[in-house]
């Protein structure tokens, strides 16, 4: 009988997202693939199909407009796809100081980091809980566990995430259903080019792999766990946002992002 689970993969062009949508893939997952860039959706719908693993459907969503998280959630409907696993990763950094970076590409990374993935969760979630099964991988940061001068609003949008999941496990828990956020250090994707932090002392110490990070991430989601620190370094910097002063941890992250 074939598996009937689909999963949704959002910001599935590259990176974290595509490695993401590998690893649910190999376990028997239907997919929805989407992002903005249908060339690179496609390619790797070609790839997973042609592994005989199961369905991939392709959607081509800017996911920072306001209003696609409501055109996903009906898209999904309109083809009869029954969600069981929402995969909020699509999301972007910025870094450079508050008053130098403009406001309208700050706004608009709250809108995506944190407003639609509000919203793409408020839509799925009641379903699952219905169903007393499934669940949602929000993919967060490393950059939850702290303040981070020099990208003020990015550091912001990922503790929102990391704290919403948290708050979200405890709620769905009872009822079956698992929410975990994934929270990545440095990893090797187009994240860094973008972000302006290829030049960083953060990404010159070392980046962890994608496919690492998503295999940890899909593990501890299918374990039920609230949150996956995937990386003995980054798991160290967790545990020193725990114990030491917060003073000191953001004077730290400031100078790692220099």
């Amino acid at each position: 009988m074939p598996n009937t689970r689909w999963t949704i993969v959002t910001g599935a062009s590259s990176g974290i997202g595509a490695e993401i949508a590998r690893q649910f893939s190999k376990i028997g997952h239907n997919l929805v693939l989407v992002a903005r860039r249908r060339e690179k959706l496609e390619a790797l719908a070609r790839e997973l199909t042609s592994a005989d693993r199961g369905f991939v459907e392709v959607i081509e969503l800017d996911l920072g407009r306001a209003d696609a998280p409501e055109a996903l959630h009906r898209a999904v409907a309109d083809k009869g796809i029954v969600v069981h696993t929402l995969v909020n990763n699509a999301g972007f950094g910025l870094r450079g100081d508050f008053v130098d970076l403009g406001l309208d590409e700050q706004v608009a990374m709250i809108e995506l980091n944190v407003t639609n993935l509000t919203r793409l969760s408020r839509l799925f979630l009641p379903d699952m809980i219905g169903r007393g099964q499934g669940g949602i991988l929000n993919v967060a940061s490393l950059a939850a566990f702290q303040a981070g001068p020099h990208m003020a609003v990015y550091y912001a949008t990922k503790a929102y995430v990391l704290s919403l999941s948290e708050a979200l496990h405890e709620e769905a828990k009872p009822f079956g259903v698992t929410v975990t956020a994934l929270c990545p250090g440095a990893t090797e994707s187009e994240f860094g080019a973008r972000a302006g932090m290829e030049g960083s002392r953060l990404f010159r110490s070392g980046r962890m792999d994608a496919t690492k990070v998503a295999k940890a991430g899909v593990e501890a989601y299918r374990a039920g766990h609230a949150v996956s620190t995937p990386g003995a370094q980054n798991k160290l910097v967790k545990e020193l946002n725990r114990l030491l002063p917060r003073a000191i941890m953001r004077r730290a992250a400031g100078a790692m992002q220099a």
